[in-house]
């Protein structure tokens, strides 16, 4: 049995309170990944491609995930990112601690992934960009098989490190990190 950090536990915890506020209607996943003595940890929903009210297929980019415009980067609440220690985010320089995850994908097909010091969240209402810790340009690939679930994921990076991913549709983005020395 894995046993979580007390912060880590903590962090989790203080979010629960606004979890019975609104009914979920995503599956969600928590991901861990340990690198280099550091343990980072994601918790976020993880909607379908069709409607689940409805059963209707969606466009994901540029439909249901609008340009130009902040997403809570899943379903439902925002998403709960958590490092144990500082880390280099696709160049930013991020804390210890908890956050939220946000995207702000444009109809160039770019996104740059928020980090977001404001945790506990539903959605993006209200958005508060005054708590932005920084703004991250993604690396976007087209994927061949589309992928109906969003999902999200930390893998090892062979050179070092790992990659923060997210695919939908047929998008994946994704953002190296590395544990700070």
């Amino acid at each position: 049995m894995k046993k979580f950090p007390l912060f880590v536990t903590l962090a989790l915890l203080s979010a629960l309170p606004l979890l019975g506020q609104r009914a979920r209607l995503s599956p969600h996943e928590t991901l861990s990944l340990k690198i280099d003595s550091n343990r980072v940890t994601v918790t976020y929903g993880r909607p379908y491609t069709k409607d689940p009210k409805t059963n209707v297929m969606r466009k994901i980019w540029g439909g249901l995930v609008p340009y130009d415009k902040v997403w809570r980067t899943g379903a439902d609440e925002a998403t709960l990112f958590i490092t144990q220690q500082p880390i280099d985010l696709g160049g930013a320089t991020i804390p210890a601690g908890a956050y939220t995850l946000f995207t702000f994908p444009s109809a160039d097909g770019s996104a740059k992934l928020i980090v977001n010091k404001q945790i506990g969240q539903w959605g993006v209402d209200p958005y508060d960009a005054k708590q932005e810790l920084t703004r991250i340009p993604m690396l976007k690939e087209t994927l061949e098989k589309p992928v109906d679930q969003f999902t999200m994921m930390l893998e090892k990076n062979p050179a070092g490190g790992a990659w923060l991913r997210m695919a939908w549709e047929n998008t994946r983005y994704s953002v190296p990190y590395t544990v700070k020395k």
